[in-house]
């Protein structure tokens, strides 16, 4: 693979023109990051939803900026984020009915989900009476540190 260093140079002045943190672009299945700090050169298919950073002219529209659910539900106050890293799971056991479900009104106390963490089945509970609003889980899927699991309201 041909590195263009020449091409890196100018995007890392677009970088500091813009005040962009990271800026990538592909040409084929090539693709180049550039990024305050480092640097990634990579070959082979770009991935459908790669995101081809350019620099913006004011004079055009622009993207709104649309956060996903998950984005917003992290600063809600009814936020209930993982203590933990595991597998969330919805129910006790293939079959049961879920603990909880959109719309719910649940207690202090209610057991909201278990996590599964190191064959250790862990309730998480509620830690305010409310409304469920969003599950933001699937059952059996994988959970990390911090990630938000629903919202209660």
């Amino acid at each position: 693979m041909k590195i263009d260093s020449d091409a890196i140079r100018e995007l890392a002045d677009l970088l500091n023109e813009t005040g962009l943190t990271e800026i990538e672009v592909a040409d084929g299945d090539q693709v180049v990051r550039v990024s305050k700090g480092t640097t990634i050169v990579t070959g082979g298919a770009v991935p459908a939803t790669a995101n081809i950073v350019m620099p913006s002219d004011p004079a055009m529209p622009q993207q709104a900026n649309v956060e996903s659910s998950a984005q917003v539900a992290l600063s809600h106050p009814g936020a209930v984020k993982s203590p933990m890293v595991g597998t969330a799971y919805l129910q006790s056991e293939p079959g049961a009915p879920p603990f909880s479900k959109k719309g719910d009104q649940i207690n202090v106390g209610d057991t909201l989900l278990i996590i599964e963490a190191m064959k250790v089945m862990n309730p998480i509970k509620a830690e305010k009476s409310g409304t469920v609003m969003q599950i933001l889980v699937e059952n059996g899927e994988p959970v990390e540190y911090g990630d938000v699991l629903m919202v209660i309201e």
